[in-house]
């Protein structure tokens, strides 16, 4: 009994002091001695990323409520940034060989460069053919079920000579993923690769070998798999490549077949996600994938995408429902796997709202736990393909092959705001503001370098004060513009 009653205070002792230390050591960061540095996209300016000032903080214990405030607080982490980039396609590779090699250099340099791009660390890539294809294709041929003449011929022309470049102009290190669009026509319902259809129960372990045969096709070339999505948009019926399963289907797909075969081909440590289309359906369809612990255990995490506005006409992005997924299942990582203006129309080369459209949904995705962002094609040609069923769209570079010129759209410079200062390892921190005009997120990256983004969608210059640890510093964020403070 004397043991017992000098051990359990001694335990609580140790407790608290721990948790003091914890809290002390979280209280540390200052921004004392440090330099605050401000780069600012804006409308109506000649600012593109362009480093615009610096800020100086002084003793601010408490914001009065009528005063606009960024609050942050260093010392409150939440999820780790996986990266940003963009799906390295069919018709970003074939639009890249089409340019001089200056123009090649430049777009790699702008995209994946440290120090004189955006510093893009994240890639997509399609299984077989997608929308954003010259054409339909499969890698083996017709009836062949048991893969034997499995082959990446195809790819072997434009795109993945294209990810080799792209990897060597990221130092080595990229984070790839790669999405089916459909099985070859044959395996489905409606021998079709496009227009929906379902796969054949009969062809249910073929399909599911063919993950594996790809990964292993693709890492014998030099390029590396980081994971793999089950089936691009799996509710969407499209005049192009698509192949529809419920969220049963894909659960017991995903047990049964694509799990134990990822495993016995040695890629169990390659990351699955699942959904991949729309934040719209995204609670019915993670709920009913994950509470099957069969299922569950070979799920890594959520992909989703920003397209419920087009499919509800005058809706906007259901952040809610990607926050209930966050709150629901924490331990299954979210990343957004594409996003683009949908409708080509050279008139968005000009279009803020077009890049304000990127701001906006990041932040909120990355405040909602979102550890990774993917955008869509990263160039397409003036009339925004190829592609091989007219469903044309914008990038954030668009090659203009008639006059040999390169066009960025202000979505790059948006994207670059997040891509160049937020980097694979940082750590998101508490970051909010007193009034809902300004939008806000920031991340303490692994150099201890602070950014924090500050977006701004209204017509009017805003004054606000930038609160940090009872310091503030006096700044202005522009009409329609985008900023990133970066404090070291």
């Amino acid at each position: 009994m004397r043991i017992e009653f000098y051990t359990r205070p001694l335990g609580l002792a140790l407790l608290l002091l721990s948790a003091n230390l914890a809290n002390a050591q979280k209280a540390t960061f200052s921004v004392d001695g440090k330099t605050a540095k401000v780069y600012v996209t804006a409308k109506n300016t000649d600012k593109k990323m362009t480093e615009s000032g610096t800020l100086q903080f002084e003793a601010y214990p408490q914001p009065l409520e009528n005063e606009i405030t960024i609050f942050v607080d260093p010392a409150q982490t939440y999820q780790t940034m996986l990266g940003i980039g963009g799906a390295l396609t069919d018709a970003s590779a074939e639009v890249f060989y089409k340019m001089p090699k200056d123009k090649q250099q430049e777009v790699l340099t702008d995209y994946y460069d440290k120090d004189k791009g955006i510093a893009y660390t994240l890639g997509r890539t399609n299984i077989q053919s997608c929308d954003f294809s010259s054409d339909t294709y499969a890698y083996v041929k017709e009836g062949d079920a048991a893969l034997k003449t499995f082959d990446i011929s195809h790819d072997m022309k434009y795109r993945v000579p294209f990810i080799k470049e792209v990897l060597a102009a990221a130092g080595g290190k990229l984070t790839l993923f790669a999405s089916p669009w459909s099985p070859p026509a044959w395996m489905k319902t409606n021998n079709d690769a496009l227009h929906g259809g379902k796969l054949k129960a009969e062809y249910n372990q073929s399909w599911a070998n063919l993950y594996g045969k790809f990964i292993n096709a693709y890492e014998k070339q030099g390029v590396p798999i980081w994971g793999i999505t089950v089936q691009n948009e799996e509710m969407a019926v499209q005049t192009w490549e698509s192949c529809v399963f419920t969220a049963e289907e894909e659960r017991d797909f995903i047990k049964n077949f694509l799990g134990p075969a990822m495993k016995k081909a040695g890629y169990a440590d390659r990351k699955l996600l699942i959904w991949d289309h729309n934040r719209d359906l995204m609670y019915q369809r993670v709920s009913t994938v994950l509470e099957d612990p069969e299922a569950a255990k070979y799920v890594w995490g959520v992909a989703y995408h920003w397209y419920e506005d087009i499919a509800a006409k005058g809706a906007g992005m259901n952040f809610e429902n990607e926050r209930m997924v966050a709150q629901t299942f924490p331990d299954k990582p979210l990343m957004l796997t594409e996003g683009c203006a949908a409708d080509f129309n050279p008139e968005k080369y000009t279009d803020w709202s077009f890049g304000e459209k990127y701001g906006a949904s990041m932040i909120n995705d990355f405040n909602i736990g979102t550890v990774a962002w993917t955008d869509w094609n990263v160039l397409l040609d003036e009339k925004g393909g190829p592609n091989h069923v007219g469903n044309f769209c914008m990038a954030p570079i668009h090659y203009d092959t008639k006059n040999d010129k390169l066009i960025y759209t202000n979505a790059y410079y948006y994207l670059g705001q997040f891509s160049k200062f937020i980097h694979p390892g940082a750590k998101r921190v508490a970051s909010s503001s007193s009034r809902n005009n300004l939008l806000t997120t920031a991340y303490v990256n692994t150099d201890g370098k602070l950014a924090v983004v500050v977006m701004n969608k209204t017509d009017d210059d805003i004054d606000y004060r930038l609160w940090i640890k009872g310091k503030a510093a006096k700044t202005k964020s522009l009409a329609h513009s985008i900023a990133t403070v970066v404090i070291e």
